[in-house]
């Protein structure tokens, strides 16, 4: 597609294709069309000047992060005060920038292909997943909205503890990419897309088998669980005329169940306080955990003379204390703080003033169970998940989605955390504020699950595991190394 080609269509339909990838992830899990986008995008690319292939990138992503990441804005107007106009601004900013991304992902794309006779789906699909592991920890990264995500509840599912989430984009996006090959009059014969759109195909499909393969096994008998979501709303959290009575909330809901189940888990930050401000309190539940033997495990702010941290920590028969290791901008700090601090509400927002942690595994003891915890965002980078996971048989991620109101945030955010169960082929306990807390099986499988924003407690049963499934063996490093030599394979070829 030419300049005036794309002037002519004002842009729209790289924006529109961005956008209909995002209805494949959650809530809608509508996985052809993110088949069906990338398509399209691949379809855009097909001969483009290295202008337009940078356009055609940046409008596909000003779609795909202004329909799928716009949650951001939920925060900023709601919960940073911010008005619409400015939270407006603020969130196409954030989006237009991701943007940049995927605008030089397509440039770089159109530069390694411009010698070849016609487009490569191989190509195609191994820069694609250097740019998503690129957006992982560029700026502190931002691992959202991956194509592989679309592979949970349908056959492509199998092959996530075997490939993980950058595999599954990798064979979903070829898949695509071969489809979008196929209403292309490019130099291959028919024939030979078709059938390269059918290996596609197959490959992926070859997850179906693989459901059925068990990558680890039954480490202890089954543990009981409780998950208590108080649905407290942020302006009653931190209103400090309600800390007792948020105190008695959580005992009178969580110490009826302690006689009956192993594990009682409470969300992120559940209580507005430093840990060394209310020992009387946590000392006092420890005493009641104990005596059941029972253990308590909670999110809770703590602090030393380093400074402030976003913590979990395990009372009664458990034992330890982990410290958040990546924290998300301005929600739990603030860059370029000394110039930024205090412009606007959205800028000082409660509790923004963390450090990370120290670089250790996330690993906490409940009883003679280990338990891998992830604090919110941390559960949604891939790596780190699966490194964390090792020791541990059981998986617990504590969350607060109540930022994101009832935006699909929440619900992308269960999606990932459904898939480390499934990759790491462990069950996982998800704790939040006001919804989705949930029971989810080694599968990934929902289990259990709190509706959102109401008050509930959820019981159930979960199998620990153990053994090492072949994606946290291997980690990430094959795929993205396969995927570098496919580049640089491509980049040989163009210089002869």
């Amino acid at each position: 597609m030419t300049s005036r080609g794309l002037a002519l269509t004002g842009g729209l339909l790289p924006v529109i294709a961005g956008a209909l990838f995002v209805p494949g992830l959650a809530p809608m899990s509508a996985w052809p069309s993110t088949l069906l986008s990338v398509a399209v995008l691949l379809y855009l690319m097909h001969r483009p000047s290295q202008h337009s292939a940078f356009l055609i990138g940046w409008l596909y992503g000003v779609g795909l992060f202004g329909a799928g990441a716009s949650w951001v804005y939920v925060s900023i107007n709601v919960y940073g005060q911010a008005p619409p106009l400015l939270a407006g601004a603020l969130t196409a900013f954030f989006c237009f920038g991701l943007a940049i991304l995927t605008g030089l992902q397509m440039a770089f794309y159109r530069r390694c292909s411009s010698e070849l006779k016609a487009p490569s789906p191989l190509l195609f699909a191994a820069i694609w997943v250097a740019f998503e592991w690129l957006r992982s920890w560029l700026f502190t990264g931002f691992p959202w909205l991956y194509a592989g995500y679309i592979a949970l509840d349908t056959p492509a599912a199998g092959w996530a503890p075997v490939l993980g989430v950058y595999g599954l984009s990798f064979t979903i996006v070829g898949l695509s990419a071969a489809i979008g090959c196929l209403a292309l009059d490019s130099g291959s014969a028919p024939r030979r897309r078709w059938a390269n759109t059918l290996i596609w195909a197959a490959v992926i499909l070859l997850g179906l088998p693989l459901n059925a393969v068990s990558w680890t096994q039954n480490a202890t008998a089954p543990v009981t669980t409780a998950l208590y979501q108080p649905n407290i709303s942020l302006e009653k959290k931190w209103d400090r005329r309600h800390f007792r009575t948020i105190q008695q909330q959580y005992i009178d809901n969580s110490i009826p169940h302690f006689e009956n189940v192993d594990l009682v888990l409470w969300p992120e930050s559940a209580l507005p306080a430093y840990r060394d401000r209310i020992h009387d309190y946590l000392d006092q539940i420890a005493s009641l955990a104990q005596k059941t033997e029972t253990t308590l495990i909670t999110g809770i702010p703590t602090r030393d003379e380093s400074g402030r941290y976003n913590s979990i920590i395990a009372l009664g028969l458990g034992k330890g204390e982990y410290r958040k290791q990546k924290l998300v901008p301005f929600g739990e700090y603030v860059p370029f703080e000394k110039s930024l601090r205090g412009l606007i509400q959205f800028f000082d927002l409660p509790m923004s003033n963390f450090i990370p942690g120290p670089n250790v595994p996330p690993i906490l003891s409940a009883g003679t169970l280990s338990v891998a915890s992830f604090i919110c965002y941390e559960v949604v980078y891939p790596d780190f998940a699966w490194k964390g996971a090792r020791t541990a048989e059981v998986l617990i991620t504590v969350s607060n989605d109540s930022w994101f109101g009832r935006s699909m945030g929440p619900l992308q955010h269960l999606q990932m955390a459904r898939f480390r169960a499934l990759e790491t082929g462990r069950p996982l306990l998800r704790g939040t504020n006001n919804g989705v807390s949930a029971i989810i099986d080694h599968k990934g499988e929902l289990l259990v699950t709190a509706p959102q924003f109401e008050e509930v407690v959820i019981t159930g049963e979960v199998q620990p595991k153990t053994g090492l499934t072949p994606i946290m063996w291997l980690g990430s490093t094959p795929t993205l190394a396969f995927c570098g030599l496919l580049i640089f394979a491509t980049g040989i070829r163009r210089r002869r």
